[in-house]
């Protein structure tokens, strides 16, 4: 049996927030966090619910323990969804592969999974804070530098990002139909995220050149209107990967959009973010 212990942090409500979630499977315990500039406490919670989802496998059975009664009672209880609506359709796709138990614990209590959660969620914040005034890219004179990573071990790193492209649901079924005189929209996009990957460097200045070993992507029909793009992108070296991952829905989504614009002139390219990241001194 897997456990999940999740939770959500929000300075402000809305303001900066953070997600975190625990996972214990056969006696492993992993962790996973991440952060958001401009979001709420529901938000990051059921962010957390979600990302700890997306790290099994259908057909998997878990428990999920969380101290949000908006979360649990929405999916326990049918609270009626009003707000998180794109999110709430990210939760069904998960869901509906899976067998969960949603148990509700109460905060603050003393529950040790749960108490940790919660501080990995406030980390994330404090981070946040901290990285906003501490600009890696920038020297001590102000200017433009590349970050010295040669002190670094390599290590094994994984990241995931994820965005989303909106059209007309006219557009949508000519993807799925493969009617667009250009052709397989997805295989092409599918391509161009991986070369985007592998070109990272030639594309962000002060990227450094990684040893990438696997860029995959992922695209789901949401609904009528929006199609997911997810990136997973694994390396072992010395700084991360999640611009490369970042710049694999980028262009996958632009090479959407490249070839769907002669029918379509509403689309729109948003929310891509990193999911989490993997490896090095510390896990987010």
């Amino acid at each position: 049996m897997i456990e999940i212990y999740t939770d959500g942090a929000c300075k402000g409500n809305p303001g900066k927030g953070g997600w975190a979630a625990i996972i214990i499977n056969q006696g492993n315990k992993s962790l996973i966090s991440g952060a958001n500039e401009h979001t709420t406490n529901n938000k990051m919670e059921l962010t957390a619910v979600i990302r700890a989802l997306e790290t099994l496998v259908p057909g998997q059975t878990a428990t999920v323990f969380s101290d949000s009664q908006y979360v649990i009672n929405s999916i326990t209880r049918n609270w009626k969804r009003n707000a998180n609506l794109e999110l709430w359709k990210e939760f069904d796709l998960l869901n509906q592969n899976l067998t969960v138990t949603w148990k509700w614990v109460k905060g603050h209590s003393g529950h040790a999974l749960n108490e940790e959660a919660d501080q990995l969620a406030n980390k994330e914040v404090e981070k946040m804070n901290n990285e906003l005034h501490n600009l890696t890219h920038v020297d001590a004179q102000g200017k433009s530098s590349m970050v010295d990573v040669s002190d670094k071990q390599d290590t094994k790193r994984t990241a995931i990002a994820r965005g989303f492209i909106k059209m007309k649901s006219a557009t949508v079924l000519a993807i799925k139909e493969n009617q667009l005189t250009k052709g397989d929209v997805l295989g092409v996009a599918r391509i161009a995220g991986i070369m985007a990957a592998k070109s990272t460097p030639q594309l962000i200045p002060l990227c450094h050149q990684i040893k990438l070993n696997d860029a995959k992507l992922e695209f789901n029909y949401i609904n009528e209107h929006t199609i997911s793009i997810t990136s997973t992108t694994k390396a072992e070296d010395k700084t991360g990967v999640e611009m490369e991952a970042l710049t694999a829905v980028s262009i996958a989504a632009l090479t959407i959009y490249d070839m769907c614009k002669g029918i379509d002139k509403t689309m729109c390219i948003t929310d891509i973010n990193l999911i989490t990241k993997t490896g090095g001194k510390s896990v987010t």
